[in-house]
């Protein structure tokens, strides 16, 4: 009963957020996730990738919801979704295989590293400015290799990264944003379909996965972060969103470290 209270937590928890914020998804779910499996007693070698798959796998259902909402308000470009697509299918997928074969310890310190760029990022709310147009066919494709691999690993939609490159690339910031939610599909079908292909049949998991997946905690997260996030999004207008984002980028950090604390000191 307490681990199944943990689940429905993080899912109120990460969908306020991402209905608050626009950021969440893999940053809030999969050090938390890691927590309550090395809590559940699930085998400390599998711990990070079972968090990183049952993430995306959650991310599938938000980025659903967040897309549908950006484009009845007209905010995603779909020729640029279009462009990058494919190379995003291509990096999101192989770069699972990847994470697969890389053990808890050096992927949970990659992780770190990221999600505390990505903080330090929020904390001084560093935007780049416009500077160039949007590449070609075969530039593009290449983005979307290098967004769809890194948004992989760390099991996130792919706003922190696809924002600002089309922010530089002089995309207005609310049709970057809700471009970014329409990108996020395919990064999590990818990497879904990734972690449950490399994860199948493998050794020692725990009853009720599939693949990298623990069906259980995909299900009650989900459930409860679809439930909330609307919540999240109706307040943005009436919280001081810049000092919430300050003080989310804090809690990231603080949840790396408790993420980090368990693995290396299990």
């Amino acid at each position: 009963m307490t681990w199944l209270l943990a689940y429905l937590a993080l899912g109120a928890f990460a969908g306020f957020f991402a209905g608050l914020l626009g950021v969440g998804g893999g940053a809030i779910m999969v050090p938390i996730l890691t927590s309550i499996f090395i809590w559940q007693g699930f085998p400390l070698t599998e711990v990070v990738h079972l968090a990183l798959g049952t993430s995306m796998a959650a991310i599938i259902f938000t980025s659903i919801s967040s897309l549908r909402a950006h484009h009845r308000h007209g905010a995603v470009v779909w020729t640029i979704v279009r462009q990058i697509t494919p190379g995003i299918l291509l990096g999101a997928f192989l770069a699972t295989f990847i994470a697969a074969r890389v053990p808890t310890v050096p992927l949970t310190l990659f992780f770190a590293l990221f999600i505390t760029y990505v903080a330090v990022q929020m904390l001084l709310n560093i935007k780049p400015k416009a500077a160039r147009e949007l590449p070609g066919i075969a530039g593009m494709t290449g983005v979307g290799v290098g967004i769809g691999s890194l948004s992989s690993l760390v099991s996130i939609g792919g706003g922190t990264l696809s924002v600002p490159f089309m922010t530089w690339c002089n995309v207005k910031p609310h049709h970057a944003i809700g471009t970014s939610a329409a990108i996020g599909l395919p990064i999590s079908v990818a990497g879904t379909i990734g972690y449950l292909v490399n994860g199948w049949g493998h050794p020692g998991l725990p009853e009720y996965t599939l693949g990298f997946v623990y069906l259980p905690g995909l299900v009650l997260v989900t459930l409860v972060s679809t439930l909330v996030a609307p919540i999240g999004a109706k307040l943005a207008h009436r919280l001081p969103v810049a000092t919430l984002k300050r003080v989310f980028a804090g809690v990231l950090v603080l949840l790396v470290v408790k993420m980090l604390w368990g693995v290396l000191g299990s």
